[in-house]
């Protein structure tokens, strides 16, 4: 559970303060037993306490659990007033008195213009969502399946990675569990299920299915345009929106899954820049989430991007639904999948003992025990070489007979001198075992088709990454693994039409379209780095506006 601290998570405002808010709402009496919202609303204002007191509660039509109480000086709401999620609390006047209330948009508004409200409206939310986060029991979105279950398990994943509040109720494991399926007439072979304030029941829901439920996208209007349109919200798209906004373009960021890409599955994060004590993907991706919504970009998940186009003088995108909307400017940032194992568990253990990269971090995990790496690229050379500083015995395991095809001798010279590394030619990984997290690995020569268990506590997989950009072979170049091309590369490959300029850095092929992070053919698969091309594509993005 996270550690929190309750003179932010709750603070008190000074008469001052309230003072200052007071432009922005309105004063309104409050009698006992009204309700200011309540789990479900879509739209639902801000509210300082003036005098009286309210009571915050779980749910406030079936069996209402009393969370807390707040009094004069007090804020009520978290961080859905800004995402545009459904509320997951209900606020119910306790003490008759009155209340400053402010409309959501002139929330944004104090939040944009006043650094000191907004330090501390924005640590508060975010701390408030934490709580609701550790709070599972009390939540009104329950997913209820089996954990051997791939749906129950993308329900999950993609509750977590948005930030949403929920409980999973294990049908295996959990004593909820029978009571809750009888009551809503559903058979354990026909989970998940999600149920939504103690009495609405999706059946597996589709990720857009839920994300139309909570609240998670804004409305876009079919046919508007807007100054930037960010395709993709890992870190680089994250951060283009940041930048973009501040910079007064009106921008729109379109993420196909959810936000955070695939930093957004990392546990924790201890290189970058400014956490020397770290952070989890999630949590890097909650707040840059925030921050581009504090200057006002609309960030919308479960919306892919399917076709592309230029017409006069603006950009169509065209979303999977049929639904388009234009753009004066395009921020390309869809990233990589790093290819995964074709074992049917592999979920399971990700970020439990399945691991992408081995750096500094990783390898102080698995001091003094054995490992594996899956791979014979570079990558994986340069991983068993320095996990073999860390761990009691590093496994290298190829397909091929030997590594000589497809790495650089230099790194196969390193291990071969190496004693704690063993090369298994001719061997695949077909099975993972362990209860929470990696215990074993089952491998399997692919000649003999004898098998094999190890105990590994820890595997790291380097069998390549494939770009986001099926949609686009068509419309921009790119290079002959499927990424996108940018800056001088496009010239090398005799990609670029324009004799008059140079391209941008990162610009493509499509002139005035730029392409950051994981998806640009050459980029440093690192989280700063993307970070750092997505701020600065939106710097090109009006030097090409001012050559128009």
């Amino acid at each position: 559970m996270s550690t929190i601290d309750e003179s932010i998570a709750f603070p008190t405002l000074s008469p001052s303060q309230i003072e200052q808010l007071q432009r922005y709402g309105e004063v309104q009496s409050t009698q006992i037993g009204d309700i200011l919202f309540q789990v479900g609303d879509k739209d639902y204002d801000w509210f300082v306490i003036i005098t009286g007191a309210l009571e915050i509660l779980s749910n406030a039509d079936t069996n209402p659990e009393l969370l807390a109480v707040r009094t004069a000086g007090q804020f009520l709401g978290e961080i859905s007033l800004l995402t545009g999620q459904t509320a997951f609390l209900t606020a119910r006047v306790q003490q008759a008195g009155s209340v400053l209330k402010i409309s959501s948009e002139k929330l944004r508004e104090i939040i944009a213009t006043n650094p000191e409200l907004s330090e501390l409206v924005l640590n508060a939310f975010l701390m408030r969502r934490e709580i609701l986060q550790d709070n599972a029991a009390t939540s009104a979105l329950k997913i209820v399946g089996s954990r051997f279950s791939s749906d129950t398990q993308r329900l999950r994943a993609f509750a977590a990675r948005n930030q949403l509040p929920h409980q999973w109720i294990d049908v295996e494991r959990d004593t909820q569990a029978e009571s809750l399926l009888t009551a809503f007439q559903v058979a354990p072979q026909d989970t998940p299920i999600v149920i939504w304030q103690g009495k609405e029941v999706l059946r597996n829901p589709s990720d857009s299915d839920l994300t139309r439920r909570l609240g998670l996208n804004r409305v876009i209007t079919s046919g508007e345009t807007v100054d930037l349109i960010v395709i993709g919200a890992g870190p680089g798209g994250l951060a283009a929106s940041v930048y973009g906004a501040s910079e007064g373009l009106s921008t729109l960021t379109l993420e196909a899954v959810s936000t955070g890409g695939q930093a957004g599955t990392s546990s924790k994060i201890e290189n970058y820049l400014g956490f020397p004590a770290g952070l989890s993907g999630a949590e890097l991706a909650n707040r840059a989430v925030v921050q581009a919504q504090k200057f006002g970009a609309r960030i919308v998940v479960s919306r892919a991007a399917t076709q592309l186009w230029e017409e006069a003088g603006h950009y169509i995108i065209q979303l999977a639904d049929g639904e388009e909307v234009t753009s004066r400017n395009v921020i390309i940032a869809t990233g990589a999948r790093y290819r995964k194992l074709p074992v049917a568990n592999l979920a399971k253990y990700e970020g439990q003992g399945i691991y992408y990269a081995a750096t500094q971090t990783e390898a102080q995990l698995c001091y003094n025990e054995p490992v594996m790496v899956v791979g014979g690229g570079n990558s994986a050379g340069q991983a068993a070489n320095l996990l073999a500083g860390h761990a009691k015995q590093v496994y290298i395991v190829i397909r091929r007979e030997i590594l000589a095809s497809s790495m650089s001798r230099y790194l196969i010279d390193r291990i071969e001198r190496t004693e704690n590394i063993t090369v298994l030619s001719h061997t695949e990984v077909v099975g993972l075992v362990g209860e929470r997290s990696l215990e074993q690995v089952v491998i399997q020569n692919n000649q003999t088709q004898e098998k094999h268990e190890l105990p590994i506590k820890a595997l790291f997989t380097f069998i390549g990454a494939d770009p986001h950009t099926q949609w686009l072979q068509d419309v921009i170049a790119l290079d002959d693994r499927g990424f996108i091309l940018t800056g001088n590369a496009l010239k090398q490959a005799n990609n670029w039409k324009i004799d008059a300029r140079d391209p941008f850095l990162l610009e493509t092929s499509m002139p005035g379209v730029f392409a950051v992070g994981d998806v640009r053919s050459g980029s440093v698969k690192r989280v700063a780095s993307a970070v750092g091309e997505g701020s600065i594509a939106v710097k090109f993005i009006f030097e090409y506006q001012a050559i128009q």
